[in-house]
Formats: structure tokens, C-alpha cells, sequence
């Protein structure tokens, strides 16, 4: 994807420098990833007076990421403000593993930073009263940021969306980590459907399967993903297993467009920040992400919503602990699949996992990704014979049912 220039800074793109700055903004989206984009597109689609200011230390939004979703993780209410965003969609998808392979028929959507930045950039410009301030931020407090050359810039509310900066709870001991390379192929030979996860492909360093997105006829996203009890990255040894792996397909690689890679601590035990007046912990750090397939936007997009529904100053506080509580009774049971996961498997063997998961009903897999689970899809997904590998004996010995 071409990268979209940051416009020399106007009234509503900046760079922090001089004395404190007296306006006091109705919001201040600290961290200009995903989840303080679609605020702002949020609060200026539903609020469009809403004063506001996004601050990124970076002189592009949303870093160098794809994030992907599927289209019915989107209300209605949301669809024309985060349709521009994506870059492309199928109608379907697929999964393989040793004894199983499926495709789902459900649309599936990406987006890229690229076209996060392109469009959160211009939709701020349009508005009288939202800019993006380049600058890092020393700290946060309620009402309140102070930046690394000591401004200060107030608001009714803080939303810090910085991350990951750590995983919150106890120290982390399961991750996800990956390696994505975007490959310009020498002939139009991609695949026309993704291919979310193949987990055939030799089992290494935990539960492992490729993932392959077909941006273009002659371009892919072709990333290689474990499920790991540990956070190295041997970038030389997945490159390598990448590219092996696009040859083993058939698809002749001209060359590498572009890099990605994530390392994601995957919790297991873990509490959400307090409502706090004022401060919001949002993203990563706040907790709103899925803890086990990772996935970020239909939680982010829940949250965004739900602050362009309220004022600043009742979004925070007790109603926000109610909104927290919400989404902690699905944090809560996706942490225990996590503990089964790493701590009932032996890695080699955790692949059977997701092969058993991904043979439940198609409405039941889509809410799980979404973090939207029912009584009935939790019932399912543990109800019934333990898939292959699994071991009562192990996840005694590491203390996950005490």
C-alpha cells in the first residue's frame, strides 16, 4: 500500500511546540492508532462541534499495521464512516488444519494504516473544531496532558490509547506474535478468497499457521503467526519459512513491498483499569482488545460508539464501569480459554484447539472474534469430548483451575 504523505501542518495539524496551550478541548485522544481514530471518527460523525485534539508522537496515524474484521462486526449506525477505511473485502474466507478445512461464508474486510491515516487526516481538516498535534506525551491525568517539552493541554476527557505499552494484570507468559511481508507476486496468482488460518503447515515454537490475504491479483499479505510461551521474534528464520511457504503455493514472489510484525502478550489472568473521572485507559493498555485472537477493531469500534453516545463529562466515572462490566463478563471467559490453551496443551498439540473451535456453527465463530459471545456459544465451545492433546494432569500441575 503507498504510503499517504502527512499534509504540512494547518489549523488542524500541528506540531507541539511553545508555551501551554489555553484551548481546552472537549477531548483529548492521546495515541493515534486505531482506537483514538475511530473516536475521532466516532465523535465527529455524531458530535460534529466536539473539540477535540489527537496526539501522535509519529508523524503518521495508525503505525504499519492491517487490521481485519469481519463486516458484520459493524452496526448499521457505524457503516458509512468506516466504509471509506477499508481497502478491500471478500465475501468469504476459509480455514485448514491436519483433519479439517472450511469455508465460512461470511464477508470479510481489511484496512491498512495507510488508509487509516489518509482518511482520519482528511476528516479532521474538514472540521472546525478537531486538529492533529505531532508531539510525545510525558504524562496523562484526568483532564489533563503534559507533553515532553512541558505544555500543557487540558480537556474534559483524557482518553490514553498509547499501547501496547504492557499487558495488564500479571506478568505475561503467552503471547501472539507474528511476521507479515506484503509480496508483489511476478503473475496474477493469488488466491481470491483469505485464508485466515492453515494450520497445516509444520507445527513450531507453539500452535503456528500461515495467514494470507489477497490484496490485489498480483499482491498478498502472506504472514506467519504462533501462538508462543515465549516473545522472540526471529525475523531471518520467518522470512525465510515465508517465503518458503509462497513457493510451496505456487506464487512467484517479484519482491517484498512492505514488513510487518507484532509480538501481542496474550493475558491469562488479568483486571481492567479503573473508571477513573476524567482519564479513560483505552486500546491496548485499557484492555479492549480481544485477549485471545487479539483482534481490536469490533471492540474498539463498541467503545468509540459508545463515548459519541454520551458527553465527556458522562462517559466517564460510574458509567463507564458500567460499560467496563459489559465487556469484562467476555473478557473474563475468553482469559480462561486462554489458561486451556497454554496450560492444557502441550504447544505442538494446541493446533487441535482452533481445529475443533472452527467446526461450531458459523454465527457462533463470528461472535467469538467479535468478543459478543452468548450463554449458548460459550456452552458450545466447551461443552462436548476435549479436542486431541488434551491433558487434565498439565493444567493441574500449572494451577489454572485453583
Amino acid at each position: 500500500m503507498d504510503a499517504v504523505p502527512l499534509a504540512a501542518p494547518s489549523d488542524s495539524q500541528e506540531r507541539a511546540t511553545g508555551p501551554a496551550a489555553a484551548r481546552t478541548d472537549d477531548y483529548l485522544l492521546v495515541g493515534g492508532g486505531l482506537q483514538n481514530a475511530l473516536i475521532a471518527l466516532a465523535l465527529l460523525e455524531q458530535r460534529p462541534s466536539t473539540r477535540l485534539t489527537l496526539i501522535e508522537r509519529e508523524e503518521r496515524l495508525g503505525g504499519n499495521h492491517t487490521w481485519c474484521f469481519h463486516a458484520g462486526d459493524v452496526p448499521a449506525e457505524a457503516r458509512s464512516w468506516i466504509e471509506p477505511l477499508v481497502v478491500r473485502r471478500w465475501p468469504r474466507h476459509e480455514v485448514r488444519f491436519p483433519r479439517h478445512q472450511r469455508r465460512l461464508e461470511q464477508e470479510y474486510c481489511a484496512l491498512t494504516s495507510a488508509r487509516l491515516h489518509e482518511v482520519v487526516s482528511e476528516r479532521v481538516r474538514r472540521s472546525a473544531h478537531a486538529r492533529i498535534v505531532t508531539a510525545a506525551v510525558r504524562a496523562t491525568a484526568p483532564g489533563l496532558v503534559t507533553l515532553d517539552d512541558g505544555t500543557c493541554r487540558r480537556a474534559q476527557l483524557v482518553i490514553d490509547a498509547r499501547g501496547p505499552l504492557s499487558v495488564p494484570g500479571d506478568p505475561p507468559r503467552a503471547y501472539q506474535k507474528f511476521l507479515g511481508l506484503e509480496l508483489k507476486l511476478s503473475e496474477p496468482s493469488a488466491p481470491e478468497i483469505p485464508l485466515l488460518m492453515d494450520a497445516t503447515v509444520e507445527q513450531l515454537d507453539g500452535f503456528r499457521f500461515i495467514y494470507l490475504l489477497p490484496l490485489a491479483p498480483d499482491r498478498v499479505l502472506l504472514e506467519d503467526t504462533y501462538y508462543s510461551d515465549n516473545p522472540e521474534l526471529d525475523r531471518a528464520a520467518l522470512t525465510r519459512r515465508i517465503l518458503d511457504d509462497a513457493r510451496r503455493r505456487g506464487l512467484g514472489v517479484q519482491c517484498t513491498l512492505r514488513e510487518e510484525s507484532g509480538v501481542l502478550p496474550l493475558p491469562t489472568r488479568s483486571a481492567l483499569p479503573a473508571a477513573c473521572s476524567g482519564l479513560i485507559r483505552a486500546g491496548y493498555a485499557g484492555g479492549l482488545f480481544h485477549p485471545t485472537t487479539g483482534y481490536s477493531l469490533p471492540v474498539a469500534l463498541r467503545f468509540a460508539l459508545y463515548l459519541a453516545s454520551t458527553s465527556p463529562a458522562g462517559a466517564s466515572g460510574e458509567r463507564h464501569a458500567r460499560w467496563l462490566e459489559g465487556h469484562a463478563r467476555q473478557v473474563r471467559y475468553a482469559l480462561w480459554l486462554n489458561r486451556l490453551l497454554f496450560d492444557a496443551f502441550a504447544p505442538e498439540q494446541r493446533y487441535h484447539v482452533l481445529e475443533r473451535f472452527y467446526r461450531l456453527p458459523e454465527a457462533t465463530i463470528r461472535r467469538f472474534y467479535a468478543l459478543e459471545t452468548t450463554s449458548l456459544d460459550r456452552a458450545r465451545i466447551l461443552c462436548g469430548r476435549p479436542p486431541s492433546g488434551f491433558s487434565l494432569s498439565r493444567l493441574l500441575s500449572r494451577g489454572t483451575v485453583a
